[in-house]
């Protein structure tokens, strides 16, 4: 059984632990347990009762009202909210229960809804990038369990192949891009994405994947002599030197210029040769896409 903490609470739903301690005072929805050392732990279903609860709020309920909500109400509640984008985030909630419930079929079935209704590029940026974003902090945490990720991952992936696959570029480029993880790093999502983003912008698109030695990625660019080299950092071990790995890859590499982007906090630009380029967002992501 999964146990979550505040802080967990705190990311996942966007209310302060602060604020969810005074709820925890004022109201009966939350019923945390502690610690021997007296620190609180929630549930798989108080998670999801705070991730209800958090949206309903922000759209205009309030707190004391839906404390006296039963669940039924509380879905009944959720279910009438048309705001587009409180029906996008009600569906990232759904997503996150699905996981830790371990629902798989319902997890991909949300997905293949909205593939359907929106396309796989939309799909992706509404609802499968703010789910991967809330729930990082719990995988490199630990406060689920590595199945759990495995199994919301591979369906996420298969999606991801299937777009790239079936992806028919719109535009013809002449530019081409190697795209690679560093050794250490396995999380291919966010890689698989930019696969599809380029693919239909018709640049050639060179995939080595995850965990590839910086031998290899200078190999590979020595012979095929790409435009960019690209990684996407979700998370890698803390024991792992980056900086040195990246400085390795840029001195095989030197003429070719190589673009990060994700989780980039633990990497300092000023540690870095040049040449290497920070995207620290989508937006910034997406602009560099739009250049071919």
């Amino acid at each position: 059984m999964n146990s979550f903490t505040i802080k967990d609470l705190e990311s996942l739903s966007g209310i302060k632990a602060h604020t969810i301690r005074i709820w925890e005072q004022r109201y009966s929805f939350l019923k945390p347990q502690r610690t021997g050392t007296n620190i609180r732990y929630y549930s798989s279903e108080e998670l999801k009762t705070i991730l209800n609860i958090a949206l309903l709020n922000k759209y205009g309920f309030k707190i004391s009202h839906i404390d006296k909500m039963d669940q039924v109400e509380i879905s009944q509640r959720l279910f009438s909210l048309t705001d587009s984008l409180a029906q996008q985030e009600k569906l990232v909630n759904d997503l996150i229960g699905n996981m830790i419930d371990m629902d798989i079929d319902h997890f991909e079935s949300i997905l293949n809804r909205y593939i359907k209704a929106r396309g796989i590029e939309r799909a992706i940026l509404q609802l499968i990038f703010p789910f991967l974003e809330r729930i990082g902090i719990l995988w490199q945490t630990n406060h689920i369990n590595p199945g759990q990720e495995h199994l919301v991952t591979n369906v996420i992936r298969q999606k991801l192949l299937t777009g790239i696959d079936n992806a028919a570029p719109l535009l013809q480029s002449s530019k081409s891009i190697l795209l690679f993880l560093p050794e250490g790093e396995y999380h291919e999502l966010g890689l698989l994405y930019m696969y599809y983003l380029l693919k239909i912008r018709g640049v050639r698109v060179f995939y080595l994947g995850a965990n590839v030695p910086a031998r290899d990625v200078a190999f590979v660019a020595t012979i095929k002599k790409p435009d960019y080299l690209y990684s996407h950092i979700t998370y890698t071990p803390g024991s792992y030197k980056l900086e040195k790995y990246l400085s390795a890859v840029r001195e095989k590499v030197a003429e070719c210029p190589l673009i990060l982007s994700g989780n980039l906090g633990q990497l300092q630009q000023a540690q870095l040769s040049n040449g290497v380029q920070f995207k620290k967002s989508t937006a910034e992501i997406m602009e560099f896409v739009g250049q071919f």
